[in-house]
């Protein structure tokens, strides 16, 4: 970080903020003025964003993904057919455009939850490369509200990149536990905000600004970049939770932001 934010990169950015101040207030404004009625319009964005994001910029999110999901393959299936045949059930919340089909075992069941219609089409591309994996139609749903997905009755859940844009995470984990198996296992991957503020204090400052002014949010469909779930997650009821806040490696100017991430499985 130190390499890419120098002192005087840092000095300039602070002057363009106090020469632009007046344009970047008009333009929260006018952000905080269209949200309700650009509703439909920036999830259709979002969607397309997040499917140039997950073939460019998030190569190096798919590598962390492949030592976080590296044991799926030696699990065991708490249903019988399943477990004669080496798969799994899972369930993704905030499934996107697919990106995680790569890491599950050959013969998953997938059942697939996302508030945001649009990402179907990317979503569908997506499962016709792996026939190898029953995967579901989206249930068009939060993970608050997932009811349709019974008690006790899938594997796994997977979470990737979603918690910064829930409305209730606490709500979330409760469902997570409702729909585990005893002993189910809770994967995911979250970046959150910047922890290490001896390091990187700017990065929590523009974390805190870009999310409290509404602008973020605005552009990223409710993206938080200042949340940490880590105490909900340890308060939540899990018999056994293991999480590591770490650094992932994005380069990008903009996505550094993104930077400080959580990972690690919790058991029901």
């Amino acid at each position: 970080m130190a390499k890419v934010l120098t002192a005087e990169m840092v000095s300039s950015w602070k002057e363009w903020v106090s020469d632009n101040l007046l344009l970047i207030l008009i333009l929260i404004m006018l952000l905080l003025i269209l949200q309700d009625s650009m509703g439909d319009l920036r999830r259709r964005w979002f969607a397309a964003f997040v499917n140039w994001f997950n073939k460019d910029v998030d190569v190096k999110m798919q590598e962390l993904k492949k030592d976080i999901f590296a044991e799926l393959g030696s699990s065991v299936s708490h249903f019988p057919d399943l477990r004669k045949s080496g798969g799994l059930k899972i369930l993704e919340i905030g499934v996107g455009t697919g990106t995680n089909f790569e890491f599950y075992p050959e013969g998953t069941k997938l059942i697939v939850v996302d508030p945001n219609p649009h990402f179907k089409q990317y979503y569908n591309e997506n499962r016709k490369k792996y026939p190898n994996i029953e995967s579901e139609e989206i249930i068009v749903s939060t993970g608050e509200e997932m009811y349709m997905v019974p008690d006790d009755s899938v594997d796994v859940v997977v979470v990737t990149l979603v918690f910064c844009s829930v409305q209730d995470t606490p709500r979330v984990l409760r469902q997570i536990l409702r729909v585990l198996v005893p002993g189910g296992k809770f994967y995911f991957l979250e970046h959150i905000a910047e922890f290490d503020t001896a390091r990187h204090a700017l990065r929590r400052r523009i974390q805190n600004t870009l999310t409290r002014s509404g602008v973020w949010p605005f552009v990223f469909d409710n993206c938080h970049l200042n949340r940490d779930f880590m105490k909900d997650l340890r308060g939540a009821g899990f018999s056994t939770v293991k999480a590591e806040r770490f650094h992932n490696h994005i380069t990008h100017p903009v996505f550094q932001l993104i930077q400080p991430c959580l990972k690690g499985v919790a058991v029901k």
